[in-house]
């Protein structure tokens, strides 16, 4: 069949002419792509940079009332003079009643300062408690090496030839009834403190005792017979009839035997005052002479006989 003269042929698509305009078309089309995309980036640039704005704008307001309540609230507590001052720890009284026998008061005392007003320093009363504990300690503990051991003196079997482990003495670590290898020897456990921290140990001891409410003092702590009886009737009149410890001007034997059949009572005389009696106790009863001796090393007939000379 014919083809019309007017209709282009296929293969006039392939000339120069053809192939420009197409890519004229895509030019164009790459370009109008390429704006439409800057201008999107642009407009999320701009609504990105709006938002922050905004945002710096609010933080910025909320700071700045945040600040002004804390003027305004500085400038209140400053104006107060009660919120300024702060309230002071109520003082604990260092005089106390003193009582008899039957727990009625006839008198009272006035705790020296020096032993009864510190400062409570725990770690001091660890390091001197600890100290105590292991002076304490009779460091006798003994084991006997294997050359210590009597016998074992020859080769239980030849060292080859009966299958079994070879051994030398029957008294080696490995043998029951042999020498124990790197056993205990005696030993010193005892560890040494200064004064200084013995002192401070004791006055933290005190101090913690009396700002517990846990001191008695009686006046005239003895008894003239050892008599338990006694002993339970004056302690459960001080209200010391729980975990205490009895503290003496002198040692008094009646007085001594009396108390000592108590499970929970420890009793000792003044010179021998020291830091874990006291914290190992709940209540601690002095005899009314005993207050003046604490911390002197000394006991009453000491004393008197220091005066005399």
């Amino acid at each position: 069949m014919a083809q019309d003269p007017n209709t282009p042929d296929a293969a006039d698509n392939d000339t120069p002419v053809a192939k420009k305009a197409t890519a004229n078309k895509s030019t164009a089309k790459k370009a109008a792509t390429k704006k439409a995309t800057t201008a999107a980036a642009k407009k999320s640039t701009a609504n990105k940079s709006t938002a922050k704005t905004s945002t710096a704008k609010t933080s910025t307001a909320t700071k700045s009332a945040t600040k002004k309540a804390t003027a305004t609230a500085a400038a209140s507590s400053v104006s107060t003079p009660a919120a300024k001052a702060k309230a002071p720890a109520e003082p604990v009284s260092l005089t106390l009643d003193v009582v008899d026998h039957g727990g009625s008061k006839v008198g009272s005392v006035d705790l020296p300062a020096e032993w009864f007003d510190g400062d409570v320093n725990i770690a001091v009363m660890h390091q001197v408690v600890t100290a105590q504990l292991a002076a304490a300690r009779q460091g006798t503990h003994k084991t006997k090496t294997r050359a210590q051991v009597a016998g074992g003196g020859r080769k239980p079997w030849r060292q080859k030839g009966t299958g079994r482990a070879r051994q030398g003495s029957i008294r080696s670590p490995q043998w029951i009834g042999g020498g124990v290898a790197h056993g205990r020897v005696p030993k010193d456990w005892s560890v040494r403190v200064n004064k200084k921290v013995k002192r401070a140990a004791l006055r933290s001891a005190l101090t913690d005792r009396v700002r517990s409410h846990a001191i008695r003092v009686v006046r005239g702590f003895s008894f003239d017979t050892p008599k338990t009886k006694d002993a339970v009737s004056l302690l459960r009149a001080v209200d010391a009839d729980a975990k205490a410890l009895v503290v003496l001007s002198d040692w008094h034997d009646a007085t001594v035997r009396s108390l000592r059949n108590l499970p929970r009572v420890h009793v000792l005389v003044v010179d021998q005052l020291n830091t874990h009696d006291v914290l190992n106790s709940d209540v601690v009863v002095f005899d009314e002479a005993a207050i003046e001796l604490i911390g002197t090393g000394r006991r009453a007939s000491t004393a008197a006989q220091e005066v005399g000379a």
